[in-house]
């Protein structure tokens, strides 16, 4: 019996040990003085602040002068602001516009391990940063990637005078338009729960809820009215791009859609499609200045 006990004792240790390294070493995250070194590099400043809403607190990285358009940025799961370092730190992009990007809620330093599986209440907490922060004369753009499609879809649905144009990216907009690995459903129970790194905790949660979330928009897509891109790899196995279907079917009321799917690209189209993403949103950039200009206009005649 004293053998059995310190051999179930060494597996617990082990397995404590096994998941508090996991944990360490994945996170999809970045300190903020680590993400203030890489942009010290390169010779820029950006800002990193703290923003409280909805109970969270919400870390935000803000860089570039003042600017006729604003650039916000959402990340999917797991993942975090630091996704988004190689825009944040184009040069093309920040001759365009002032640029923004969050750690959604459970991610990087808003709550790491802590799920909010309610896209609403994401799209709510986005909302109120961007509102403390935009100047009502200044068009935004906001892009997604993967999950955060779903969160800047909200934000436009239920915000629309805070949004003029989406770049969506890998887009996840359809209910069940998507895969769910078996794992994912024995992860949510204890004791293997325990062991997931936090990241996996907040992306398995969000996961398994995302059907739900997404089926409670479906009444609300003809809200969206702005201009839309949406993107995708032809060979998404992750997000279907069953997706872009849904989109042309849904986004009526757009001002206008483009939808592109890349021949034998997956779901990371965030890097290995920079170039063209960038060339997207500054086309984007574009079209939203162009409308607030003959908004400007038009609001000066009367």
């Amino acid at each position: 019996m004293k053998r059995w006990m310190i051999r179930l004792a060494i597996t617990l240790i082990c397995l404590i040990s096994l998941a508090l390294l996991l944990d360490r070493f994945v996170q999809f995250r970045e300190t903020t003085e680590d993400i203030y070194a890489y942009f010290k590099e390169k010779k820029l400043t950006p800002r990193i602040s703290l923003f409280r809403a909805e109970g969270r607190e919400i870390r935000y990285i803000s860089i570039g002068k003042d600017s006729s358009a604003t650039l916000l940025f959402i990340h999917g799961a797991p993942s975090s602001l630091s996704y988004y370092k190689d825009y944040l730190s184009d040069s093309t992009l920040l001759a365009r516009a002032h640029m923004y990007a969050v750690d959604r809620p459970g991610y990087g330093y808003s709550g790491f391990g802590e799920p909010m599986t309610s896209i609403q209440k994401q799209a709510r907490i986005i909302a109120s940063i961007l509102d403390s922060l935009h100047h009502p004369h200044r068009p935004v753009v906001v892009v997604g990637t993967s999950y955060g499609t779903s969160v800047a879809s909200r934000l436009a649905m239920d915000f629309p005078q805070l949004v003029d144009g989406l770049v969506l990216v890998g887009p996840s907009l359809a209910p069940g338009e998507e895969k769910i690995y078996d794992i994912s459903y024995p992860m949510e129970v204890p004791p293997l729960k325990w062991m997931v790194p936090r990241t996996l905790v907040s992306a398995n949660a969000e996961k398994l809820s995302h059907y739900q979330e997404l089926k409670k928009m479906l009444p609300l897509w003809g809200r969206i009215k702005v201009p839309v891109i949406y993107i995708q790899g032809a060979d998404d196995d992750l997000i279907y791009p069953s997706n872009a279907r849904f989109a042309r079917k849904k986004l009526v009321n757009a001002a206008s859609l483009n939808v592109t799917l890349i021949p034998n690209r997956g779901h990371l189209i965030t890097f290995t499609e920079k170039e063209f993403i960038q060339k997207s949103i500054v086309q984007m950039l574009d079209k939203v200045q162009k409308r607030q200009l003959h908004f400007d206009l038009a609001t000066n005649d009367k």
